[in-house]
């Protein structure tokens, strides 16, 4: 399982023109005037993990597989999308299908590329992306509420707990707070989810600066830096004028060099991929063996018959136990057999909560 990202911003952000260089393709047109992408495009990638390279050399696997992440670029937003304006009713439902939002702001000043709003602003450019999804979110609540409360009966407890949280987060919202910034009690998130607010998704916040500023970033992203600590949100300095040239580069070396040229010890891409999985608090396990090394990924906390299911339903519905292996004691010792010889390879029942880098082997029966 990977996990998806929406990416939005503004027209002429740099959204495109990242989510090309991060997939290492063409596919969003690149252009420098608004609404240039019309329907999300979708690219899929390996999410490089150097312990998997490791697994693979110990099994001598065949084949090594990565996990995936995937990334969509949405339709760029303006005022009153909220209200249908531009393509707002499109980049709305987009948004709704992704698990998180990675939005692209632009931190850098270019004669040549023209700006919505006639000037660059992060801040106000964030804002306004947040004020449209509070907006569609504070639209959709009120009609929910309204049609609710119309049905709601005093025993119906599921209703009612219903209505407590859309209550509650229309509060949220009409005081200018995010969903995502709520303090939710455990034993009613299940019920926050399924309200689907667009503004309960993390959010990841990607200063777009220009070449020269791509080892520090500058005045405007540290502006972002501090916004993203208050907002409760994830925050990398990215160039995507650089990405796009490192994705022509084949040759590892070449990028290697190409980067140390300009003060960065690896791709972009590596830091969006390590802030998506903190923001969606996602971890890796492995399995291994002489055809394939692969990685999974599952939410922290997943339980073992879980992480079976990630990789085929019948694994999770006829999970007996699963012989689970810490990284470290794989590597060190050389792998499976000299684990299971020194007593390292241990058997996991149901309610064991899987840890990031565990290798498994599941056994079942359907």
């Amino acid at each position: 399982m990977g996990f998806n990202c929406g990416i939005v911003g503004l027209p002429n952000v740099g959204k495109s023109t990242l989510f090309n260089a991060l997939t290492a393709t063409q596919a969003a047109e690149a252009a420098n005037f608004p609404f240039c992408t019309k329907e999300p495009n979708i690219g899929r990638v390996g999410v490089p993990d150097a312990r998997l390279d490791r697994i693979a050399a110990i099994a001598k696997s065949a084949r090594i597989v990565p996990t995936q992440l995937e990334f969509v670029d949405i339709a760029g937003l303006i005022r009153g999308a909220s209200k249908g304006e531009g393509l707002g009713n499109q980049f709305l439902g987009n948004i709704r299908e992704v698990d998180a939002i990675v939005h692209v702001l632009r931190c850098f000043e270019n004669g040549d590329v023209t700006h919505v709003d006639g000037a660059v602003d992060p801040i106000r450019d964030a804002e306004t992306v947040e004020t449209e999804l509070m907006l569609a979110d504070l639209d959709s609540l009120e009609r929910r509420l309204v049609a609710a409360q119309k049905r709601l009966k005093g025993g119906d407890r599921e209703l009612k707990m219903s209505v407590d949280a859309m209550e509650r987060a229309l509060s949220a919202l009409r005081d200018g707070n995010p969903a995502r910034l709520m303090l939710v009690p455990e034993d009613q998130r299940d019920t926050f989810r399924q309200l689907q607010l667009l503004t309960a998704k993390p959010v990841l916040y990607v200063a777009n600066v220009d070449e020269r500023n791509a080892a520090g970033g500058n005045t405007l992203s540290e502006r972002i830096a501090t916004k993203a600590e208050s907002d409760k949100a994830g925050f990398v300095v990215i160039s995507a004028a650089i990405e796009s040239e490192v994705a022509q580069l084949t040759d590892a070396d070449e990028k290697r060099e190409f980067l140390g040229a300009l003060g960065l010890k690896e791709a972009g891409l590596n830091r969006v991929i390590r802030a998506g999985y903190g923001l969606l608090d996602l971890i890796t396990f492995f399995t291994a063996g002489p055809k394939e090394a692969k990685a999974w990924t599952v939410r922290r906390d997943a339980t073992a018959p879980e992480a079976a299911g990630v990789i085929h339903s019948d694994f999770q519905r006829g999970f007996i136990r699963a012989e689970t292996i810490d990284f470290d004691s794989y590597v060190a010792l050389g792998g499976e057999q000299a684990c299971r010889e020194a007593g390292k390879l241990r058997q996991e029942g149901k309610d064991y909560v899987v840890q990031d880098g565990d290798i498994f082997h599941f056994r079942f029966n359907v």
